[in-house]
């Protein structure tokens, strides 16, 4: 299998299915692209062959069979790997898995926008202005640190249903945004954040980030320059 990425510096959404893929061991080869959406660029003529939405992640199989969206790929791969328990094996704990899944993957607006994806600079400063005058902003965090307390206080983590799974390689990114923009959590919460960021997959993904060394000035509000 073939996964499209764009900058891992930047893109939360590869990020998530990067990460599943290299946690569990499945195999698969690495298309990253630079975000740079002018005509003829190399992301305008690759990622427009492979999927209507030119948006990454895309998944694309050893036959040409692709597949979008983090979700659905999330979901894929957990059909596709039946052995693997990408999503959680008891029943109701699958059910709140891919409840809290689709909370992220629809929701959260604001902090989205007002905190993107960097995982090569900090902005403790930015952070905290941010939590003090948005206070959209705050209840998105405290609903974030909700959600997991509330699993983690089920599972005994160290992650949200015990082991790794697809829910966690959803949170990945916003824990980077977390850490970055170093927003308070509660204890439970923040020990979570800190036990994702430490996972080897997600180690790997920001020390590729890191080589990077790419500045894109449409994904940067408070830099002016690396």
């Amino acid at each position: 299998m073939k996964l499209y990425i764009g900058n891992k510096n930047y893109s939360s959404w590869s990020m998530r299915s990067g990460v599943l893929l290299t946690a569990f061991g499945i195999p698969f080869e690495e298309v990253k692209l630079r975000f740079d959406f002018s005509e003829g660029s190399e992301w305008t003529r690759v990622i427009a062959a492979v999927t209507p939405t030119k948006r990454v992640p895309v998944l694309v199989e050893d036959d040409g069979f692709t597949v979008w969206d983090t979700l659905a790929i999330t979901e894929y791969l957990a059909d596709r790997f039946p052995d693997k328990a990408i999503w959680p094996r008891d029943a109701r704990a699958r059910a709140r898995a891919r409840s809290l899944c689709a909370e992220m993957h629809a929701g959260f607006t604001r902090l989205r926008t007002a905190c993107p994806m960097n995982i090569e600079a900090f902005f403790p400063d930015v952070g905290a202005r941010l939590w003090a005058e948005d206070a959209t902003l705050r209840a998105e965090v405290q609903r974030l640190d909700a959600a997991w307390s509330d699993a983690l206080g089920t599972s005994a983590g160290p992650f949200l249903f015990g082991e790794f799974s697809g829910a966690d390689a959803y949170f990945v990114p916003v824990a980077v945004r977390l850490s970055r923009f170093g927003f308070p959590l509660s204890e439970r919460a923040a020990a979570y954040r800190d036990a994702l960021l430490a996972h080897p997959a997600v180690e790997d993904w920001v020390a590729d980030a890191l080589r990077e060394q790419d500045f894109l000035a449409e994904d940067e509000p408070y830099r002016n320059s690396r």
